[in-house]
């Protein structure tokens, strides 16, 4: 490494405040390559992703402004470093948009392919319901199938099966009428909905009459 472009004590120095003691502990940790952490030693900062550099920060409980600050070519004069570090600021930024970009058109197109069968069907399924009140609601039941897949995509699914009789949880169900002790059978109106293990919504439940 270039003696004038060798940042190991720095990076060491973070590393024994974080409890970190090793390059491989740190890689390990971060999630991110020995390689990654080779070019932040020797002042190549600005060659990162911003992912390896925002899982350097978490694991080095540091801002990526921080990060800048210390590692970017700070033998420089002061006003060329600034210049260095507000151009890779904007950098950072300007990739951070990009990905954010590139991020949500995956997401749009992922939940357009699984929605893709409702959409070709359920303006004709409307109309046909429209012309004949007749039509029962049963024959448009399968119509939600999709949605139902993109939400099992999700890790969300529904709690309490409309209609049925379960114990009085407070924490996760919600009384619309009445009172109820804790363990009390009383039964579901509306569905509530759990992602993984993240509560969304509480079970809206009533008295038992």
């Amino acid at each position: 490494m270039n003696r004038h472009l060798n940042y190991t004590s720095q990076l060491q120095d973070l590393m024994r405040s974080r409890g970190v003691s090793t390059f491989k502990e740190l890689s390990q940790k971060a999630g991110i390559s020995e390689k990654q952490i080779r070019r932040l030693r020797q002042g190549q900062i600005g060659q990162m992703r911003l992912e390896a550099l925002q899982k350097l920060s978490q694991a080095l409980q540091v801002s990526i402004a921080d990060l800048l600050t210390t590692f970017l070519e700070s033998e420089k004069e002061p006003t060329q470093n600034s210049a260095s570090l507000q151009r890779e600021y904007q950098r950072l930024q300007s990739q951070l948009v990009q990905q954010r970009e590139d991020l949500w058109q995956e997401f749009q197109q992922t939940s357009l392919q699984t929605l893709e069968p409702w959409l070709l069907q359920w303006s004709a399924a409307t109309y046909a319901a429209q012309q004949n009140p007749q039509l029962s609601a049963a024959k448009l039941l399968p119509l939600m199938r999709p949605i139902e897949q993109l939400l099992q995509q999700w890790g969300i699914e529904a709690i309490g099966a409309v209609g049925s009789e379960i114990p009085y949880d407070p924490h996760r169900h919600q009384l619309m009428s009445g009172t109820a002790e804790s363990g009390v059978l009383v039964r579901v109106r509306y569905a509530g909905y759990q992602q993984h293990d993240r509560l969304l919504h509480r079970v809206k439940v009533g008295p038992v009459l």
